[in-house]
């Protein structure tokens, strides 16, 4: 696509000015006077992590000159404060930051990682390998008198890894001027909920750093795709301007029934603004809110399965929810040639054999953890995948659809067969992640989804897991709901079969997680309490707004650490991420899909439509 000089312009304009939104915390002093040019010039490890705030320009900052260049970073120990259980993870060093190749540039104060939004692997090692990857996000230049000569460059990086799916919201920051650099300082200060690491942790360490020239071109392409990537977000506010003359406690209502030091980001989408605020960390408000990148578990199946079903059914037609599992999935037990992709999508496989064979009430969860779970979980491939489930796991001896119960495992194969079947009429280069990003994520202004694959032999390219692996961000989670709530379609292109994503919405087809649905697959037990219902990868909240006394059900993402995505009528989004795991003994863990964060924003929408601005 081509644009004119103005064009050009004026996007850029848009897009500092979106920039401009994130609220860099002001301090007592320059950076310069709590984090010395000297000590980022020194290899000398560090006691402690530093406030965050070094890590952004404060408001005395001078511009700095442009910054182009390959950061080849060097491995290093990380200092955890607690000391984590076990180090060493499935053969990997979890106490080693990844010697990795990062390549920058930038668009007036702007840092561009050209990697922003990917998964980058070590590039090389010796001894044990890591255990991480990292994803960089846009960053900030600026220069301070006290620096002799220096600039400073600073940018968001996520820990991540290709076995569990949480991330580590960590800064960097490092010194150049004529060519040189100084060492790289990381810290990561927050994360979302760990599953094989423990406790939850605070990471710190140094890197050398060598400086290599890059490739002009790149750069030049990179800073043009910053310009319309930044552009494309969302208009995003603070939290608190919402509704600014609310008690401030109402909008914490917004995160019950998770305690404050277990939530990391919540955010409100009203008038597709999105409205923000990102929990303190140890060490002082996070600068990036809006770059943050989290784990988000069991979100990724309410976005891999209905995207990619409704796309196709977009595509080639609704008749792709009715393909069956085993027909595209070679290997697979033979109750697979009765499951049709959307059984497998509702988790209503009957395949899974472990725990209660009752169905009256039903258990949606029995059975979901046995059988060594965390042996499948771990399995590397997709052929390794398979034969656990082969010797751990037996058919039900109900029909599929019939039945709800919780299994990461029909994800997993709706996910295998949605891609074979993408094989079948596009070609063996086809991926359904790759359709995806390219026909519907860039599309809604999503540029970069990083998501976890299997490992497969001979670095072959892996199938993207459908029951988790997603690290979105909070402007990647809105505009995912947005485009479901407004019926598959986004600034006047259907890219989603419409009626099927409007009746997916309206929970139509549902399933009751409490009983057998094969009598009416409705809301079956809609009475004086709301029916637990499932489809499609979307839990549905009972609700009865104040001002009515019609129940409706509000299509929810839910991903464990308690993350969640309510979507409600008018085009209204809540969103809450947590790290809750792991807890300390004696702690209870909070109930999922509470009622709080319904009736705390249908107060807060109570109050917008009487105090309108």
């Amino acid at each position: 696509m081509i644009h004119s000089p103005a064009r050009t312009t004026a996007l850029l304009a848009l897009a500092l000015t979106i920039m401009g939104f994130m609220p860099y915390p002001t301090i007592a002093g320059p950076a310069s006077s709590v984090l010395p040019a000297t000590s980022l010039l020194s290899a000398t490890a560090d006691a402690a992590p530093t406030d965050n705030a070094v890590f952004a320009p404060g408001p005395d900052a001078l511009p700095a000159p442009p910054f182009n260049g390959i950061l080849e970073i060097s491995g290093a120990v990380l200092q955890s404060q607690p000391q984590l259980k076990n180090r060493v993870i499935l053969g990997r060093d979890a106490l080693k930051f990844p010697s990795s190749s990062l390549e920058f540039t930038t668009l007036n104060d702007v840092l561009v990682p050209i990697q922003r939004g990917t998964m980058v692997g070590e590039s090389k090692h010796s001894g044990l390998p890591s255990y991480w990857q990292v994803i960089p996000q846009f960053g900030k230049v600026w220069r301070e008198p006290n620096d002799s000569g220096w600039s400073r460059a600073a940018f968001p990086i996520m820990l991540v890894n290709d076995t569990e799916n949480h991330a580590h919201q960590g800064l960097a920051t490092f010194l150049y001027q004529e060519g040189r650099v100084s060492q790289l300082k990381l810290q990561f200060v927050q994360q979302t909920a760990p599953w094989l690491l423990s406790p939850h942790v605070v990471l710190w360490t140094k890197a050398a750093v060598q400086l290599r020239t890059g490739n002009p071109d790149t750069q030049n392409a990179a800073r043009t795709a910053a310009v319309h990537e930044l552009a494309d977000r969302l208009e995003a506010r603070p939290l608190r301007e919402f509704a600014p003359e609310l008690p401030a406690e109402t909008f914490s209502k917004l995160s019950e029934p998770v305690p404050p030091r277990w939530r990391v980001a919540r955010a409100l989408v009203h008038n597709n603004i999105l409205y923000y605020e990102s929990e303190a960390t140890p060490f002082g408000a996070y600068p990036y809110p809006l770059e943050m990148r989290f784990g988000v578990r069991s979100i990724m199946k309410s976005v891999a399965a209905p995207l990619s079903l409704l796309r196709l059914a977009k595509v080639y037609g609704p008749y792709v929810l009715d393909l069956h599992i085993g027909d595209y999935v070679p290997g697979a037990d033979p109750k697979w040639s009765k499951v049709r992709f959307i059984d497998a999508a509702n988790m209503s496989s009957g395949y899974g054999g472990v725990g209660s064979l009752v169905t009256q009430p039903n258990e949606e969860g029995s059975g979901y953890l046995d059988n060594d779970y965390n042996g499948w979980y771990q399995a590397p491939s997709i052929a390794e995948k398979l034969a656990h489930m082969r010797s751990h796991l037996t058919p039900y001896p109900w029909e599929p659809g019939r039945v709800m119960r919780y299994r990461d495992h029909d994800f997993f194969m709706l996910g295998i067969a949605v891609n074979n079947f993408l094989k079948s009429v596009r070609g063996p280069q086809a991926d359904i992640w790759a359709m995806l990003q390219e026909e519907v994520l860039k599309p809604i202004g999503i540029y970069a989804a990083p998501a976890v694959r299997t490992r497969e032999p001979n670095h072959q390219q892996g199938a993207v897991w459908f029951s988790a692996g997603y690290y979105p961000t909070l402007d990647d989670l809105a505009k995912l709901a947005l485009l479901y709530e407004n019926g598959g379609a986004w600034k006047g292109e259907q890219l989603l079969h419409r009626e099927l994503t409007l009746d997916t919405m309206m929970a139509k087809g549902a399933l009751d997680k409490d009983g057998d649905g094969s009598a009416d697959r409705l809301v079956v037990r809609d009475g004086p309490q709301p029916a637990h219902l499932y489809r499609m990868g979307f839990h549905f909240i009972g609700y009865t707004p104040s001002d009515s006394t019609v129940r409706t059900y509000l299509p929810t993402m839910s991903g464990a650490g308690h993350n969640e995505v309510v979507m409600y009528p008018n085009h209204v989004v809540g969103i809450r991420i947590a790290k809750v795991g792991d807890l300390p003994p004696g702690e209870k863990e909070p109930p999922y899909y509470s009622d709080n964060i319904p009736r705390a924003l249908d107060m807060l929408m109570s109050y917008r439509r009487t105090h309108p601005q």
